[in-house]
C-alpha cells in the first residue's frame, strides 16, 4: 500500500501577481510573513463614505472604493485593499489630529472593550471579492502618565484609534483580544490567505 503523500507546502501555492494597495508597514510586514510576492502600488483615494453606513459597511465601502481605483489598470494581478477602523459604541475613531485628539481617544478606550474591523477587498478580472473581520480588544484602565508617555513616542499619530497593539500600548495596555490579532494589526492575514486560495 502506497503511503498517503504530503500535503503540498504552503509555500509551493503559486498565486497570480498580487499588488498591495497600502503604504502601511505593518500590512506590507504581514505579506512578507506570510510568505507572499507582491509589489506596492499607491493611488490616492477620496475615503469619504455615505454617514448612513454602520462601522462595518464603511470599512468594507472604502476597501472596495480603493480597489476600483485600479479596474482599469489591471489585467491578470489580484489588488489586494484594505481599511481598518476602530469602533466603540458605535462611534467611529480614526486617526488622531493633534496629540490631545490622541490622549482622548485612548482616554475613551482605556478600561473598556472596542471592535477594530478591517475590510479587505481582492479585485481581480474587474470582480470585487470583499469580507470584513471584525476583533473585539479589551484595553486596561489607563492613567495619564502611560497615555503621555505612548504619545511622547509618536506612535499613535497614524494609526486608526490612536494605538498600535503591536507597541508598547498594546504589550503593556491590552488584556485579551476575541478573534484576529493580525486584523487587529491592520490586515487579518488568516482570513486573506483563504480567499487568495479561492482566487486560483
Amino acid at each position: 500500500m502506497n503511503s498517503p503523500q504530503p500535503e503540498a507546502s504552503a509555500m509551493s501555492i503559486v498565486f497570480p501577481p498580487l499588488i498591495l494597495a497600502s503604504k502601511s508597514p505593518r500590512r506590507q510586514e504581514l505579506m512578507n510573513l506570510l510568505g507572499l510576492d507582491f509589489r506596492i502600488v499607491l493611488k490616492e483615494v477620496d475615503e469619504s463614505y455615505p454617514e448612513n453606513l454602520s462601522p462595518a459597511e464603511v470599512a468594507l465601502y472604502i476597501a472596495e472604493k480603493k480597489a476600483q481605483a485600479f479596474d482599469e489598470d489591471i489585467t491578470n494581478e489580484i489588488v489586494i485593499t484594505a481599511d481598518t477602523l476602530v469602533c466603540i459604541d458605535g462611534q467611529i475613531l480614526g486617526k488622531p489630529e493633534t496629540e490631545e485628539h490622541a490622549f482622548e481617544m485612548l482616554s475613551l478606550l482605556s478600561g473598556r472593550k472596542h471592535e477594530v474591523m478591517t475590510g479587505v477587498c481582492l479585485l481581480k478580472e474587474h470582480q470585487l471579492h470583499s469580507f470584513v473581520e471584525t476583533s473585539e480588544v479589551y484595553f486596561k484602565k489607563l492613567n495619564s502618565e502611560q497615555i503621555r508617555y505612548y504619545i511622547s513616542t509618536g506612535q499613535p499619530m497614524d494609526k486608526a484609534g490612536a494605538y498600535g497593539i503591536q507597541e508598547w500600548i498594546g504589550l503593556v495596555g491590552i488584556e485579551r483580544i476575541n478573534g484576529s490579532y493580525t486584523n487587529v494589526v491592520g490586515l487579518p492575514t488568516d482570513r486573506l490567505y483563504e480567499e487568495l486560495l479561492k482566487l486560483i
